[in-house]
């Protein structure tokens, strides 16, 4: 059979700038206009009486005023404004000096019309009844009063509900790797007995995290971010916090150097990275409802969000599209502090995407919201109402059946009381599972669809990246399918074949459009998808990964890509029990049981153990 070829695209993003304009100042005139421009006509001059010296005084006054006026209007920007003129001061010449203003000016060759002498002289008998000694001192200004400051909007927190989730109770060890240039990877800026915060090839004890003083319970990776729960109630963030995601204050004066300094005191050991975002502390509860108890965070791109003990949903950050911020609501843009989302209710459990938010509640029902161009809400924006994306919404699924949610970056995943899946959003490289329109320019499932390649199975565990998905069943069996370029779905391209395999012109194999079974792992019982690589969690406490390993992300020491399902194994994690995956854009971690429990006042908490509820096993990964 001859191979097929279909394409693919990708998105871009645009940015908008602003603009500002100043104002500026008429300046007065230094110079006095041409008098003749404006002047009445120039009647024969008569003898110099006492009636005719006053007559002549006022007519030179009225002339100046109104040349005064004539060279203020031609230097205003606007004709239809009058200048307001200040008071002229009495002249130091004497008064009988003797020729008449208009004497002196030249005539202009095009004279404007005189001004009606009645208003003139209004006009400047009003002044001068205004007008003062040039050594008396201004009048005192009366104080402004000052405008009395903003009062804060207080902060009405919901009322705390019944109890309908339990948080998780087992303590991790939390071991990270990858690139960690922004913090991501929570190691602080700088080097710890001799070892950089960044470029970590293997997995690392992260002491920040550390089981006995800290008491990670839960932890998801955003695409430069990471938020995490503790034992005590705590949500810790530390990665990029450029839009918010990190909801905490995190600006830095330091960070800057003069490369022309040559001091010793420079310590040798700091990497220049904003202590602020790259150590995990705690966003304040000070945002948050008192005796509010969380039970799950996730982390998107550029949003945080965390579920509460009775069903409420707190969000911080912001949601972007291919024009850059789309906004975190219809009315705030980023928002940079926890606030509640006051339309969820009664909620079980949270995923995140890329830039997309699925929720669960009670009923078995889903509700969407976010960026929703590649239709990964389930419902189709249109673009003059685009923000309409950022209200939650339902999900047509199955009502009341669906007992777990999933995202990719720009895909979605539910699976049903049945263990059937159905998937919606981005199709372009099948990472959806649906044959269809695999390929396709911009190809996206419109609606959730049924993957009928699984039905068969009883699919316990899902995720997405960018471009592929893997899921496991309940007995074991490991399914990959999607892009396959960077060996994101752990097969050799000389495995694949037309009958599962979209190739390109070239002969190469672009998409594996059918879940596949992978079969070199078995016993799978959690999954997670990085953007372009992969692991697997077995029921041994083993973890795989493969894929695309530019930034050391799938913890092998190496920046080549791992074709195939790879056992992790170095000094930091071999013996150790692991049983969850987070996977960001370049970095990754995996998390284990520990032995170490937190201590307080020297005393360990009672009820810490291990669940077999894998919904409370470390939680959802990013």
């Amino acid at each position: 059979m001859a191979p097929r070829t279909k394409a693919s695209v990708n998105k871009t993003a645009a940015s908008t700038k602003k603009t500002s304009t100043t104002s500026t100042a008429v300046k007065k005139a230094t110079k006095p206009a041409k008098a003749a421009a404006a002047a009445p006509t120039k009647k024969k001059e008569e003898p110099a009486t006492n009636g005719a010296s006053k007559k002549r005084k006022a007519r030179d006054e009225e002339t100046e005023a109104e040349s005064e006026a004539d060279t203020r209007k031609a230097k205003k920007s606007k004709t239809t404004e009058r200048a307001v003129k200040p008071a002229v001061k009495p002249s130091t010449k004497p008064k009988a000096t003797a020729k008449p203003k208009a004497a002196v000016a030249k005539p202009a060759a095009a004279a404007k019309p005189a001004a009606k002498p009645a208003a003139t002289k209004a006009k400047t008998t009003k002044r001068a009844k205004t007008e003062e000694p040039e050594d008396e001192k201004p009048a005192p200004k009366k104080p402004v009063k000052k405008a009395a400051p903003k009062k804060e909007k207080k902060v009405v927190h919901p009322e705390i509900g019944k109890k309908i989730n339990d948080a998780p109770t087992q303590i991790l060890d939390v071991y990270v790797f990858g690139e960690g240039s922004s913090g991501e990877l929570g190691l602080g800026s700088k080097r710890v007995n001799n070892k950089k915060p960044i470029d970590v090839k293997r997995p690392r004890l992260n002491d920040n995290l550390s089981a006995a003083n800290v008491g990670v319970v839960q932890i998801s990776c955003g695409g430069m971010h990471a938020i995490a729960l503790t034992h005590d109630n705590k949500i810790l963030t530390w990665g990029v916090n450029d839009q918010g995601a990190l909801g905490r204050d995190t600006n830095w004066d330091g960070g800057l150097r003069d490369m022309e300094d040559d001091s010793d005191s420079e310590d040798e050991d700091d990497t220049g990275i904003n202590p602020k975002e790259s150590t995990p502390t705690a966003v304040s509860d000070e945002h948050f409802a008192t005796g509010t108890k969380f039970v799950q965070v996730v982390a998107s791109d550029s949003a945080s969000f965390a579920l509460t003990e009775d069903g409420r949903v707190y969000g911080w950050g912001t949601f972007r599209s291919s024009d850059g911020i789309l906004g975190f609501s219809e009315t705030v843009k980023v928002q940079s502090t926890p606030v509640h989302v006051p339309s969820l209710k009664n909620i079980t459990a949270l995923a995140a995407g890329s830039n997309h938010i699925l929720a669960l509640d009670t009923k078995g029902n889903v509700v969407a919201w976010g960026c929703g161009q590649q239709n990964q809400l389930g419902r189709r924006i249109i673009e003059r109402n685009k923000m309409s994306s950022l209200i939650p919404q339902g999900v047509g699924l199955p009502r009341g059946k669906i007992v777990k949610i999933a995202c990719g970056s720009y895909h979605s995943f539910a699976i049903d009381n049945k263990g059937r899946v159905y998937g919606w959003g981005l199709n372009n490289f099948g990472e959806i599972g649906i044959e269809s329109n695999a390929g396709e320019d911009d190809a996206v499932i419109l609606r959730p669809a049924k993957l009928t390649t699984l039905e068969d199975y009883n699919i316990t565990d899902i995720d997405g990246g960018e471009h592929h998905s893997l899921a496991c069943a309940e007995d074991g069996e490991l399914f990959t399918w999607g892009r396959v370029d960077g060996y994101q779905v752990g097969f050799e391209f000389d495995k694949l074949n037309e009958d599962i395999a979209i190739y390109d012109e070239r002969g190469n194999a672009r998409i594996l459009f059918k879940p596949t079974v992978q079969p070199d792992v078995k016993d799978t019982v959690a999954v997670t998808a990085g953007t372009d690589n992969s692991f697997a969690i077995t029921s041994e406490g083993k973890v795989f990964s493969w894929g695309f390993s530019s930034n050391y992300q799938t913890g092998q020491g190496t920046i080549d890509d791992i074709h195939t399902p790879t056992l992790i194994d170095n000094t930091a994690i071999r013996g150790k029990k692991i049983i969850g995956a987070g996977a960001g854009g370049q970095y990754s971690v995996v998390f284990g049981e520990s032995d170490d429990a937190p201590k307080t006042n020297g005393v360990k908490p009672n009820g810490v153990h291990a669940h077999d509820d894998k919904e409370n096993e470390g939680g959802k990964k990013a």
